[in-house]
């Protein structure tokens, strides 16, 4: 059985994917009901983007504040040294490797920038 959950993996260390295309689809989805359960993951070179750019840390609230659920792989965040300070956003820092398994096998829509 298909779930209505999609899983957003942003791995881009780009703030222009980030930006223009990762945020702005992944927050609609959730915005506009496209689908009932939205993840986003901060995963590899993002995780250290988000670190340092405050006008994504600033969409991400937002996206929390709407519902979206942000984690991040810890095992990518600490490798450059900024778990701590996404926890501080209010990011779920933790090993992404068996819940993204998870969500594979449940048939969630995955999509990665």
């Amino acid at each position: 059985m298909k779930t209505d959950h999609l899983a957003v993996i942003w791995s881009s260390g780009d703030p222009d994917v980030a930006h223009k295309v990762c945020f702005m689809y992944t927050h609609n989805a959730k915005r506009q009901g496209w689908f009932e359960n939205v993840t986003l993951i901060v995963w590899g070179p993002s995780a250290e983007l988000l670190s340092r750019d405050t006008a994504l840390q600033a969409r991400i609230r937002e996206m929390i504040n709407d519902g979206v659920v942000i984690e991040a792989c810890k095992a990518c965040s600490d490798s450059y040294g900024v778990s701590d300070a996404l926890s501080t956003l209010g990011i779920d820092v933790k090993y992404m490797g068996t819940p993204l398994t998870t969500m594979l096998k449940e048939g969630s829509s995955i999509l990665t920038f």
